[in-house]
């Protein structure tokens, strides 16, 4: 194809997922001109949990270049023209709308082609849309979802419009309870809407997800109508897989990978959201939405890509799932898996100055799961280790009583 722009390497994504693959291909060796990102939001690939929290915030907000990747790991902030540097085309506002993986070629919405010997697919997720459910009044100018930094600025404009107004979250998941805190703390009246009998069900069980809960939940079921000048949907996202469809292997609605992020097709990788990859501490295939997941996936992929280029190997991907978030003063993180029994530890009073809670997950007499709010470094990094080492438990009541001493001694 004559016309074609070349890559040897293309990123097809410019999300978390893009951004750290391409620091890893940066440190592990990359001539100028070899990779391409392209994606069809106009500027760099940023850190997008941000778009839920500080760049909400009615004061110091957060505003690019502040959080482009890959700060929010604790590394360099890549820049536009770290890009450039390093030789890496970063093709912005470009929409790809077909894809070929038999011949290599993507095909933008401007009908450029772009060919490529090796593809990274880190095309994440899309929201999902009152629309998707039928929902009447769907389009509605007053409805707003979050997931990239154009749909940030329209809400922060509408959070302007709209001072001391009232805001409807439908959704108490990740996004709806970041979202419900800051449009709390920018004064504006804040119902949420949730089917489920606690906010953030995953991964907590109702002991804890109902001591998060920052604002009043309202469960619609008689027709009632609630006022309101903004509403945000969080009520989840979908891979974005749509341009691979029939040619290549999927599986539990992502992409289907090896521990290398590897496809079936040959020269094809798949990361982050649209993944996946076999969790290998439990034995089970699994795709996970997360962070922390885009980051690790995309270093894992391009690991492997260059140790097959060299003839090495490399260890399988061993992920241990991870989420946080925070809300007011609330900051939790969490560890492993959701399964099986629980057992509430710490001071979960929400009259306390400094409430410190946390839970262990216990099946098969080990504890598979911990969770841990208001943990400093060294104890958050000690639940990571139970809930990866998976200690045995016989006693559950001294497990309560001991609480997070017992994850320090392991």
């Amino acid at each position: 194809m004559a016309d074609a722009k070349h890559f040897k390497y293309i990123i097809l994504g410019g999300g978390v997922a893009g951004g750290y693959a391409a620091r890893e291909f940066s440190k592990l060796g990359l001539n100028p001109g070899e990779l391409a990102i392209i994606s069809k939001e106009a500027v760099a690939p940023y850190e997008r949990p941000a778009l839920s929290k500080a760049y909400l915030f009615p004061q110091g907000a957060a505003r690019l270049p502040g959080f482009h990747v890959c700060v929010g790991s604790g590394g360099e902030r890549l820049l536009p023209e770290w890009y450039t540097e390093k030789g890496i085309e970063l093709i912005l506002s470009t929409e790809i709308v077909k894809v070929d993986l038999a011949s290599k070629t993507l095909t933008s919405a401007s009908s450029t082609n772009f060919t490529y010997d090796v593809l990274i697919i880190a095309t994440g997720s899309t929201v999902i849309r009152l629309s998707d459910f039928g929902v009447q009044g769907a389009n509605a100018n007053n409805i707003f979802y979050l997931r990239e930094i154009d749909d940030a600025d329209k809400l922060v404009a509408a959070i302007q419009a709209k001072k001391d107004g009232k805001a409807v979250i439908v959704g108490g998941g990740y996004i709806g309870l970041e979202c419900a805190a800051a449009l709390r703390i920018n004064n504006l009246d804040v119902t949420m809407v949730y089917p489920e009998p606690w906010c953030s069900k995953y991964p907590f069980m109702s002991t804890i997800g109902s001591l998060l809960a920052p604002v009043t939940a309202v469960k619609l079921k008689d027709g009632r109508v609630l006022d309101a000048d903004i509403v945000v949907v969080g009520v989840g996202a979908k891979p974005l897989v749509t341009l691979f469809k029939g040619q290549v292997e999927e599986e539990k609605g992502g992409i289907k990978t090896d521990g290398f992020f590897k496809t079936n097709v040959s020269g094809v990788y798949a990361v982050g959201d649209v993944a996946t990859f076999p969790m290998k501490m439990y034995n089970e295939i699994r795709r996970v939405e997360h962070v922390d997941h885009s980051r690790k996936s995309a270093e894992q992929a391009v690991k492997a890509i260059k140790a097959n280029e060299e003839g090495k190997t490399i260890e399988e991907y061993d992920y241990l799932p991870f989420f946080y978030s925070r809300s007011f003063d609330l900051s939790w993180q969490f560890y492993g898996d959701n399964v099986g029994d629980t057992i509430l530890f710490g001071d979960s009073d929400p009259a306390s100055a400094k409430p410190k809670f946390g839970s262990y997950w216990i099946k098969d007499s080990k504890i598979v799961g911990a969770f841990l709010e208001s943990g400093s470094p060294d104890e958050n990094k000690a639940i990571a280790k139970v809930a990866k080492v998976q200690p045995p438990v016989q006693d559950l009541e001294l497990l309560k009583k001991e609480g997070l001493a017992f994850a320090s001694k392991i």
